[in-house]
């Protein structure tokens, strides 16, 4: 099967988020599986300032390679994307955003005319790549080079849509007619998300519990009718992780590598962690990880308002990240308050995350909502028990066999949850039992890979 794959970032080339880790691992999972696989994003400068061997195809056009041979294309034009951010700067959304993604969209489908690549499947990427399948079945709809060529929408993360005023609506080069309910219009602003939703031949979402969540009007951003209309049409595929990046036994960054045979290594790493992070070394008192955004999406609101009650549950605390102003003041009060319980950490420390993820016994992801979520699939591989609230690809990866889990939102439950988690660690010999049971689940991108194959073959609906 021959698969183009159209995103606006990709690891290691470009990367604001999971996105990234997404399309720079599928292609390469599915090559393995014997699938022809390209991939087209945009040719951004930090594609040509970073240390990657980039060759000229033509002008406009150059390549690089993901792992064994997977061609990555990038489309350039220097007024759209040489810059040093990808969608905006200091946290504010370049004006043009609609002009960039439409001219990497448009483009994508006329490189690959022109490097006679017919696609059996294009799959394309949130709302920056949605406008590649309304090009396809409008403008390109007579085109026999697409002739049976499917289109496969990703969305990683509905709140995000692409919206702009409709006056824009010209610059796309669509005639006014799809400007309407069936089509892009929403709420009288162009709605670039929506477009891909109704224009594309299948959507899915990256787990299973997402892709019904998102059908509701609590977590579906005002598309929850469009997903409704296209529920036939809708599935979930659970992300993957790269085993190659993390991984105990062969981690760089951690005190002391272990794995399933030598797991008692494991305490060794949360030795150096306490070291580390100037807490108290003691392995009967649980230490608790938190590697995230700090945003109330991912359950910070709730954690806050309780944090006192857990200070005081014989624990420790350390918390790796960056977001809201407001929850830096906080915590940076509750380690002066607590400074034998927490440890604060306002950055972005990669080498640290792997450390966390290693030395901790429990990773706390109470996430409000979580497409799929990341940390989760972290943590069981370094037998770090995840206590998660149950949604998304949270309730599609953690139970009470591998982890702990709460199901009603509130400051209560997960305080309930932290005090179950507590009590547990004090059974040693059924703490092992859990910390092996997390170490032995599998969510290996081949996996969500085959999943995906299975979806490129299913024959056209619409």
């Amino acid at each position: 099967m021959k698969i183009a794959m159209c995103a606006s970032e990709v690891v290691p080339f470009a990367k604001t988020g999971g996105l990234a880790d997404v399309t720079g691992a599928l292609p390469t999972s599915l090559q393995k599986l014997g699938q022809e696989v390209i991939v087209l994003m945009p040719g951004y400068k930090a594609v040509h300032t970073g240390k990657f061997k980039v060759q000229r195809l033509k002008e406009g056009v150059s390549y690089s390679s993901l792992g064994e041979g997977v061609r990555v294309y990038f489309i350039e034009e220097d007024k759209y994307f040489n810059r040093d951010g990808l969608y905006g700067d200091k946290g504010v959304d370049f004006k043009d955003n609609l002009e960039r993604f439409s001219f990497f969209c448009r483009r994508s489908l006329s490189l690959l005319k022109e490097i006679d690549f017919k696609a059996d499947v294009i799959h394309v990427h949130d709302w920056q790549a949605s406008l590649v399948p309304v090009y396809l079945k409008t403008l390109y709809s007579k085109d026999n080079f697409f002739k049976g060529t499917r289109c496969v929408l990703t969305i990683h993360n509905i709140g995000y849509q692409g919206l702009f005023p409709k006056e824009e609506f010209p610059k796309l080069g669509l005639d006014w007619g799809i400007f309407n309910i069936e089509g892009l219009e929403f709420y009288d602003q162009i709605n670039l998300l929506k477009g891909g939703m109704e224009f594309s031949d299948y959507i899915n979402t990256v787990s299973p519990t997402y892709a019904k969540e998102i059908q509701e009007k609590e977590f579906g951003f005002g598309l929850e009718g469009v997903l409704a209309k296209r529920r036939d049409s809708l599935f979930g595929i659970l992300n993957g992780i790269d085993y190659s990046i993390w991984n105990p036994a062969s981690d760089g960054f951690i005190a002391k590598k272990f794995s399933l045979k030598n797991a008692e290594d494991k305490y060794k790493n949360k030795e150096a962690l306490q070291k580390l992070c100037s807490l108290p070394v003691t392995k009967d008192v649980p230490l608790i990880g938190i590697v995230s955004r700090l945003a109330e999406q991912k359950g910070f609101d709730i954690l806050v308002e309780n944090i006192d009650k857990i200070c005081n549950l014989n624990l420790q605390l350390v918390i790796l990240g960056t977001g809201n102003p407001n929850y830096h003041v906080l915590f940076e009060n509750m380690m002066k308050k607590y400074p034998k319980v927490i440890s604060l950490h306002l950055k972005f420390d990669d080498p640290l995350a792997h450390k966390i993820y290693a030395g901790s016994d429990i990773f706390l992801m109470p996430s409000r909502y979580e497409p799929c979520g990341l940390g989760q699939l972290i943590s069981l591989k370094y037998g770090t028990v995840p206590l998660v609230f149950k949604t998304g690809g949270l309730a599609d990866t953690v139970t009470e066999e591998n982890g702990f889990v709460f199901d009603k939102y509130s400051k209560d439950e997960l305080l309930l949850a932290v005090k179950r988690a507590v009590r547990a660690f004090k059974d040693k010999a059924q703490w092992k039992k859990l910390v092996l049971k997390a170490m032995q689940c599998d969510f290996s991108w081949e996996k969500s890979a085959r999943h995906y194959i299975d979806l490129y073959g299913t024959p056209k609906k619409k």
